[in-house]
């Protein structure tokens, strides 16, 4: 069924390749916007190939380098990493109209306030997922699961706007829930990747065998508990069950336990990390709130290392 919503997806990796993959598929007018000139060119040249869950296939769809040229869109998937939030909204203003919805798909804290303080807090919508990815190839994208995806207002309470994208993706086969407190909901995922991601990065292992390691699941467990502490402690009604019910879709069957965190990848590709918006978002928010949080701190400087060691080996080659 053929939607006359136009949307952009700001950030054609993994996930944003995924999304826009399946809503393309499903008829809603997609199209991606990413630097990276191979991937986009073989979208462009062959459609996006979809591998793993739901089975192999190849969607039609349009990918461009720049937003130079394009119509406003209707909604504005922005699913870059969060380090470059701030410079990929300002280099896509102007396909941000009057009626234009931004909707954060990424990880950690903060990326809502960044696409507020450019495109006005009314048209900010606050969004998460658990549903696992990879860039396999250029224009290939392996789907680990499908599982829950929100919507939600960031100021919290029902939100028409919200239901009625939420009900769009829904029914263009990405199934998505209107969220009443997607704080809440953000806050339930980033402390399990809090847990995770820093770990499975320094280790070099897929989540799920994160977890099989007694002293690495100690550590994911302080970590996220040190995590509901900082929530509790910034007004959030989140516990420890809460993050144990996320962890728990995530690592187990038709969960993503198989996947290597976003953050492992971006290690072992020697790239930035977000480490600053997810264990630094902690410790920065432990400090203010006088809110030990050791663990994280480790974890943070550990990851701080790594990329350090990477940006040195670099210049050096």
């Amino acid at each position: 069924m053929k939607d006359t919503t136009t949307l952009y997806v700001l950030g054609a990796g993994a996930m944003g390749s995924l999304f826009g993959g399946i809503l393309s598929e499903g008829g809603i007018d997609v199209t991606l916007i990413d630097p990276w000139r191979e991937h986009v060119d073989t979208i462009n040249a062959n459609g996006l190939r979809i591998v793993g869950f739901g089975g192999d296939r190849s969607v039609s769809l349009h990918a461009v380098t720049s937003t130079k040229g394009l119509p406003c869109a209707d909604i504005l998937f922005v699913q870059c990493k969060s380090y470059h939030t701030e410079a990929a909204i300002t280099a896509a203003m102007n396909v941000v109209g009057p009626a234009t919805t931004a909707i954060s798909f990424q990880n950690g804290l903060g990326n809502e306030e960044i696409l507020a303080s450019a495109v006005g807090e009314g048209r900010v919508l606050g969004g998460l997922t658990s549903q696992g990815a990879s860039v396999e190839a250029p224009g290939v994208v392996r789907s680990y699961a499908e599982l829950p995806t929100h919507v939600g207002d960031m100021s919290g309470g029902y939100s028409e706007r919200a239901a009625r994208i939420a009900s769009m993706m829904s029914a263009h086969g990405l199934p998505t829930s209107d969220s009443a407190d997607i704080r809440l909901e953000i806050w339930k995922k980033l402390v399990v990747n809090v847990g995770i991601n820093a770990p499975s990065a320094i280790a070099g292992l897929c989540i799920g065998d994160v977890l099989r390691v007694p002293e690495l699941r100690r550590v994911v467990n302080r970590a996220i508990n040190e995590a509901v502490s900082v929530a509790q402690a910034s007004g959030l009604a989140l516990d420890r069950q809460h993050a144990q019910d996320v962890l728990n879709g995530i690592s187990g069957p038709g969960g993503s336990g198989r996947n290597h965190s976003s953050m492992g990848v971006d290690v072992q590709k020697r790239r930035p990390t977000e480490i600053d918006f997810m264990n630094g978002a902690i410790v920065r928010l432990g400090w203010r709130h006088d809110v030990p949080t050791p663990v994280n701190e480790t974890l943070l400087a550990a990851v701080k290392g790594i990329e350090f060691r990477n940006a040195e080996v670099e210049c050096a080659g």
